[in-house]
């Protein structure tokens, strides 16, 4: 391996915008990978990076040394019970990608073509490698699954929560399962398998079926957890046929919750709000536009008027809870909610319009502050 891969795979690994590239390859071309969460590609790409250039320090012919977190992924995308097909797309995407972005970087090295061609000779080597002990690490562990009554039971999981493929009465029972019984759904933001185990086990004394459901843990339980060191979204107990739904409720909820930096359990119904309007992205930017154009995202005092209007809003429209919150004097908010109220058209309810819900108004205005806020932040 030449130096020049090397010093090209170095930037790659360097530039979030190309890992970026080589992540939306391998999950635009392969829906199973799409389904999970993008970090955990980011992942094993990262690692996948971090031991292409170990190994080109190290030197040797494309198939020696250690090809670990290789081995890993195939392990992982098995357990995460996504198929055969559904791995070479993605890996084969992604590689292609790769490929393409590393040579653009050379050429913006100043690399000349005929170093670049066999550049790409060696890079392409490599990654054949690399492919080739993916898919080594994803039979071995596909065998190892096979055996298991847990992987068993994340089978029945994914078909009751995701495919639709409903299971036979003898299926359900050997997962301990009731056709007629009523179920929790609970989803984690674990996509680790390692990590998944661990909380899996900690999770055993709530009793329930869990596993690994398009890559974040999930499960099935007559008894919901009450208390987790990771986030787990909670739905109410209901009937196997209706779970697919709640399991797509709970994973749009998870990533409400998660952006929020929210830990432990959390019931699904609580969440309700937020994630309802966080389906509707463009028509929070549009009510945002409308009710707070006149807003510079640069300025610090508009910033402090919208987020004190926000805390205002969530404390009820009391003065002293929001000045408590804040740790300001009561007049400093009231000033704060003049302005807002002077230079932009939002309504912070204190004259209601007979015309119109007060409910709907308040809604409207909460929701424009706080993508406004999160607009900006971005």
């Amino acid at each position: 391996m030449s130096a020049m891969v090397r010093q090209v795979l170095e930037a790659v690994a360097a530039d979030d915008k190309v890992v970026e590239r080589v992540v939306e390859a391998a999950r635009g071309n392969s829906p199973e990978v799409a389904r999970l969460p993008a970090e955990e590609n980011r992942r094993h790409i990262a690692f996948l990076l971090s031991e292409g250039i170990s190994h080109l320090e190290r030197g040797g012919t494309p198939d020696d040394g250690d090809f670990s977190a290789a081995l890993a992924l195939g392990a992982d995308r098995a357990a995460q019970g996504v198929s055969m097909a559904g791995l070479l797309r993605g890996v084969h995407a992604g590689r292609t990608e790769l490929i393409r972005a590393s040579v653009e970087l050379a050429r913006s090295l100043g690399v000349d073509d005929g170093t670049i061609l066999d550049f790409m000779i060696d890079l392409d080597h490599y990654v054949g490698a690399v492919e080739r002990h993916i898919i080594s690490g994803y039979h071995t562990a596909e065998v190892q699954l096979s055996r298991t009554a847990r992987d068993l039971n994340a089978q029945v999981l994914r078909r009751l929560l995701v495919s639709g493929d409903f299971p036979d009465a003898a299926e359900l029972t050997r997962a301990g399962l009731r056709p007629d019984g009523r179920y929790h759904c609970v989803v984690s933001g674990v996509t680790d398998p390692s990590h998944a185990r661990t909380l899996e086990q900690r999770l055993h004394p709530f009793g329930g079926v869990y596993g690994l459901v398009e890559g974040r843990l999930a499960g099935l339980t007559h008894l919901p957890p009450s208390w987790s060191d990771d986030l787990l979204v909670v739905s109410p107990a209901t009937a196997l046929k209706s779970l697919r739904t709640m399991y797509s409720l709970c994973a749009q909820a998870l990533t409400v919750a998660s952006s929020g930096g929210a830990l432990g359990v959390r019931l699904l119904t609580d969440l309700a709000g937020e994630t309802a309007l966080a389906a509707f992205p463009a028509l929070a930017a549009t009510l945002a536009d409308s009710l707070l154009g006149q807003l510079e995202a640069k300025s610090t005092f508009h910033h402090e008027m919208v987020a004190t209007a926000l805390c205002y809003l969530d404390n009820g429209g009391r003065l002293s809870a929001t000045a408590s919150a804040l740790h300001i004097h009561t007049n400093t908010v009231r000033y704060r909610l003049d302005r807002l109220v002077e230079l932009t058209d939002v309504d912070l309810g204190e004259t209601p319009d007979a015309r119109r819900s007060h409910v709907l108004t308040t809604l409207h205005t909460w929701w424009a502050l706080r993508s406004w806020i999160d607009r900006s932040a971005g």
